[in-house]
């Protein structure tokens, strides 16, 4: 039985064909797919293609673009097998985050990718990446689909979504997951490690909320802390520290993390590092956070931090604290022993 699966094209290079009088990238058009990629034709399954009406950069993509996709792909869950999202990288592991927390309990598999070159390039990356993905996004065994939940694939890796992270602006090996095993690998053979991939604990749903009053902030030797007691909208701060969670030592920044918690702001803490995580108290310097009541984001990417924020603060559907929902491993993106 050939398996049905929704490609759902938003923007990005992946879709893009030169226009040689401005020699500017400019999206072509999507419908035409089949006959610039005729392998696509050849695959054991049916594609159904949905192209954004207007598409969109990666850089403009946000919680607007991430309910239209949730939305889409809640409707037409019982009618595909598996879905494919076409997104530009610059974004793509946001993306994929904020949809790790909004599909909850995915029973088939959503799938992200991209490409760093045009598809009408010569040297393109994006046929192999869009026909692979089509691969995973429609693989099933006894009648079961094997990958049930957000992920990235990027030049012949599959990736957790919210655990994925783009490292390289250049190169075609673009993305990274640090912290967690790849999901599966492509080569000969299309290789998937069920041992590391995630597990749904309950019927599928959609909790499209997100709170957009969310402050990051990446920390720096020399930098005026009080700043952050300026933005008075912000509901939680994620703060990126050094290490494995040291800040500057002194009162002055005990005082404005105090006076953020005061006024109710979550503080939230993760590693600058791209590898590792937090850990409160192995070092003096980090002692604050446990003064002030601050949350360890352990070992979390920041994309994945920004939009776990953004989905549980002050979400009605939750019926526990911010910082108890913050730590628990929600679909995967935490190691819940580090």
């Amino acid at each position: 039985m050939n398996r049905k699966v929704l490609l759902i094209y938003t923007g990005g290079t992946i879709g893009m064909e030169k226009d040689y009088e401005t020699g500017s990238l400019v999206p072509f058009d999507f419908s035409t797919i089949f006959k610039r990629i005729p392998e696509m034709n050849l695959l054991e399954c049916e594609v159904s293609v949905h192209p954004f009406e207007n598409p969109v950069d990666s850089s403009d993509m946000g919680p607007q673009e991430w309910r239209m996709i949730a939305d889409w792909i809640y409707k037409n869950y019982d009618n595909f097998d598996g879905f494919l999202i076409l997104h530009g990288t610059d974004t793509m592991s946001y993306t994929a985050s904020a949809l790790s927390f909004m599909l909850k309990n995915l029973g088939k598999p959503v799938i992200l990718t991209g490409s760093q070159l045009p598809i009408g390039d010569l040297r393109t990356d994006a046929k192999e990446n869009l026909l692979t993905s089509l691969y995973y996004a429609s693989l099933y065994e006894n009648d079961e689909a094997v990958i049930k939940e957000v992920a990235v694939y990027f030049e012949y890796k599959l990736l957790r979504g919210n655990r994925s992270l783009k490292y390289s602006a250049e190169f075609f090996d673009a993305y990274q997951s640090p912290n967690y095993p790849i999901l599966g690998q492509s080569g000969v053979h299309l290789n998937v490690d069920k041992n590391v991939l995630w597990k749904p604990k309950g019927q599928f749903e959609l909790d499209n909320y997100l709170n957009e009053n969310i402050l990051f902030c990446r920390i720096f030797p020399g930098m005026n802390f009080e700043s952050l007691l300026e933005i008075k909208t912000a509901e939680a701060i994620i703060l990126q520290v050094f290490g494995s969670g040291t800040i500057f030592n002194n009162e002055k920044t005990q005082n404005v993390l105090q006076e953020l918690r005061n006024r109710g702001v979550e503080v939230v803490v993760i590693s600058q590092c791209i590898s590792g995580g937090i850990s409160f108290g192995k070092y003096s310097n980090s002692n604050i956070f446990t003064k002030i009541g601050a949350i360890s984001g352990k070992d979390m990417t920041a994309e994945s931090a920004i939009t776990k924020a953004m989905h549980i603060l002050n979400n009605p559907k939750y019926d526990r604290s911010f910082s108890e929902l913050f730590i628990e491993n929600i679909s995967g993106e935490i190691t819940e022993e580090f």
